[in-house]
């Protein structure tokens, strides 16, 4: 328990940015399930249409420091280089 005013008023803080970065990564671990999903069935219409949803979220995650700038990169281009080997 908190002492100072302070230090209640972080642990809030924390709390708070905790919940809503954890409901960002659920949100991407969701899109690679799908994405993954779709690349399993070479259902590329679909893997597409995931991976432009995804792109954006890894971009937003990053843009909010989620997750890393280049973790979000490595990511959009391995993706990628998946789609581009389904016919």
């Amino acid at each position: 328990m908190p002492h100072m005013k302070a230090a209640a008023k972080s642990l809030r803080q924390t709390k708070t940015r905790t919940a809503r970065n954890q409901k960002t990564r659920d949100n991407l671990s969701y899109l690679i399930r799908a994405l993954k999903k779709a690349l399993k069935q070479s259902d590329k219409a679909k893997a597409v249409e995931v991976s432009q949803k995804l792109k954006q979220a890894l971009d937003k995650a990053a843009q909010k420091n989620v997750i890393k700038k280049n973790t979000a990169a490595r990511r959009k281009s391995r993706f990628a280089k998946k789609i581009n080997k389904l016919k």
